[in-house]
């Protein structure tokens, strides 16, 4: 995978990783049944990423970035984000209210720990200290949305 094809994927596959783990994580611990977080993650699959591909477009555009790579790279985050944030909502669908965080979380983990493998590769630096920085990111946005579920609920 070229550095171009990772680049036009990385913004959109971080966003549903990390947004899908911790909506699932906050809304499990605050007792949410299992319409409502598959409705939470439906929102975020379409609305928040088609503000999120817009404000990215627009961005392309301010940095006037040829119409036609602006265009593809809009389309992919929107694509890449709708597919990941789409298999978490398989998981929630397919899987009992028990294991649904542990099964989001390790998929989750195991998502992004290949993004940013192939991010490290193409960049040429070192794969685990990369993956272990990002994965700890996660773990910070997981724990910080469990703890504002505990403490409002």
């Amino acid at each position: 995978m070229t550095m171009k094809k990772i680049s036009r994927i990385s913004y959109g596959g971080t966003a549903a990783i990390v947004t899908s783990m911790t909506l699932i994580t906050g809304l499990n611990a605050a007792g949410t049944d299992k319409s409502t977080l598959i409705t939470a993650l439906l929102i975020v699959a379409l609305a928040d990423n088609i503000t999120d591909s817009l404000s990215i477009h627009i961005y392309q555009e301010s940095e006037q970035l040829d119409e036609r790579e602006a265009f593809i790279g809009t389309l992919s985050n929107f694509t890449t984000r709708l597919s990941g944030s789409l298999s978490f909502v398989l998981i929630v669908f397919s899987f009992p209210p028990k294991v649904v965080v542990l099964v989001s979380i390790v998929w989750g983990n195991l998502l992004l720990g290949v993004l940013t493998y192939f991010l490290a590769r193409e960049r040429n630096v070192r794969i685990l200290p990369e993956v272990i920085k990002h994965l700890v990111v996660a773990a910070v946005a997981i724990i910080l949305s469990k703890i504002i579920a505990h403490l409002l609920t």
